[in-house]
């Protein structure tokens, strides 16, 4: 039998061949991992608890609505200027807005002509995650009424941005949000029945399953239930899929220092000390990579770890533990879709384009002739000087209206994903930041954990030959 065809938007793109037969441990994180949500549902809700603790201390934001276009993953807020900024992958800035207000050429590029974006510096915020949206917006939306001297105390766009951050953090705290999540997962949940089932494939292929989720347990017991256990099989619940829970990890920490282990004694969430380390089929709060690595007996690339958080899930694993990686780009289903809807116009564009550099070329080299004739130097030109210019006359006209036809499917083009920012991992035709990210630090990436049904716990995900610049184009 033919293996069924898999969707662009379904498939697993790598980085780094990884053989899954080799992965001998999966650890996945839990939100926007395991657990998908309506962005748009749960961001509203934390950008509004954010807004109404801001209201109840006197701040003029009653009237603010929350608004997902305004920023994505992968911009990168500049705590100095007040700016959301989307920076190529080499740091350059390609896109910026002070505020919610887009900056133009010139504005932007002289705030930015001699500045690379360096994330190991304090001044920049990484939105690393679906979750970064409510407070992206809010930022905003603020510093636009911080400029107009309507916030109360004196703040630079640093202290808002840590004000901003220090809020949405108390509102998760408190567990407001998650709280009515509970109440009403069905509003904000998105039920996946395929994701059980590649969990399933791989327990069944001999490896290791772990949970590993900086939420606490008296949320994380019952939305995996809620998500997971209708479509396990009869009598199995999601806690049979794992051989070790682990909830409030505290990541990125957890991956990098040893934190005390406690077990999760009752379904209450009752704790008692875990002196002698990880037991297979218990839950357990905070630990370390450390305890996963002891219990296991495995270490660095016999571990994959799945997670949607660039930095928190992915990088750290990479960078110190030499786990291997996956990340969760919910995202590129959307933006795979709207690519190859797009595919017709863009192989207009690169046509119109190809035609461009050839009339540029030919624009440039009559310039250097005409040049050339009248400073009565270099090879004699065929034709005369007056010949010369009436040709680049002509091939100017020519490019102004081949630039007429180009100009909206260029816009079309730029608009892909977000209108304002344009697609996840492209920065104009270069790569972004958050691309860069992605290729250093992901050896694999998705759209979802359940598209591993597609490739099968026997896979081995090669990564494509890298290309460079002067490689032959493909016909």
């Amino acid at each position: 039998m033919d293996p069924r065809p898999t969707p662009p938007e379904r498939r697993i793109y790598c980085n780094r061949t990884l053989n899954l037969r080799s992965i001998r441990a999966i650890g996945y994180d839990m939100d926007y991992t395991l657990i998908h949500y309506h962005v748009e549902e749960w961001e509203r809700r934390a950008y509004e608890h954010i807004r109404d603790r801001l209201a109840q201390e006197g701040w003029p934001v009653a009237g603010l609505r929350f608004d997902p276009t305004t920023v994505t993953r992968g911009l990168v807020i500049d705590t100095e200027l007040g700016n959301v900024i989307k920076a190529n992958r080499f740091g350059f800035v390609k896109r910026a807005s002070h505020g919610t207000r887009v900056m133009d050429y010139d504005e932007q590029r002289h705030a930015y002509s001699r500045t690379i974006v360096d994330l190991a510096e304090d001044r920049w915020a990484f939105l690393n995650t679906l979750f970064n949206l409510s407070e992206g917006c809010m930022y905003a939306q603020l510093v636009d009424l911080l400029d107009k001297r309507m916030l109360p105390g004196t703040l630079g766009y640093a202290d808002l941005y840590e004000k901003v951050r220090s809020t949405l953090d108390a509102a998760h705290m408190e567990g407001r949000l998650k709280a009515e999540i509970l109440e009403n997962p069905e509003r904000f949940v998105v039920l996946d029945a395929e994701t059980p089932l590649a969990l399933l494939d791989q327990r069944r292929a001999g490896k290791k399953l772990l949970l590993i989720t900086n939420s606490d347990w008296e949320y994380t017991s019952p939305i995996m239930t809620y998500a997971f256990d209708r479509f396990l099989p009869d009598g199995m619940t999601w806690r049979e899929l794992f051989d070790v829970v682990i909830v409030s990890a505290r990541k990125p920490d957890f991956f990098t220092a040893k934190g005390p282990l406690f077990e999760v004694a009752t379904e209450e969430g009752l704790l008692r000390r875990a002196p002698f380390g990880l037991r297979e089929g218990a839950a357990f709060l905070g630990g370390s990579a450390r305890h996963v690595e002891e219990h296991l007996g495995l270490s660095g690339d016999e571990i994959l770890y799945v997670g949607d958080h660039m930095f928190g899930d992915v990088h750290v694993t990479k960078s110190v533990l030499r786990w291997r990686t996956a990340l969760i780009l919910r995202e590129l289903e959307t933006e795979l879709s709207a690519i190859f809807s797009f595919r017709p116009d863009e192989r207009e564009l690169e046509d119109l384009m190809e035609e461009k550099t050839r009339l540029e070329d030919e624009l440039s080299d009559t310039r250097l002739a005409l040049q050339r004739a009248e400073a009565g130097y270099g090879p004699k030109p065929a034709v005369s000087p007056s010949q010369l210019r009436e040709r680049f006359e002509r091939l100017r006209e020519e490019i102004t209206a081949l630039d007429a036809r180009i100009a909206p499917l260029a816009k079309a083009s730029a608009e892909l994903g977000n209108p304002g920012w344009g697609l996840l991992l492209r920065a104009g035709n270069d790569k972004s930041h958050l691309a860069r990210q992605v290729e250093r630090y992901a050896d694999i990436y998705t759209s979802r954990v359940s598209n591993f049904l597609f490739a099968t716990p026997f896979t081995v995900l090669r990564s494509p030959r890298g290309s460079m610049p002067h490689d032959p184009a493909g016909d």
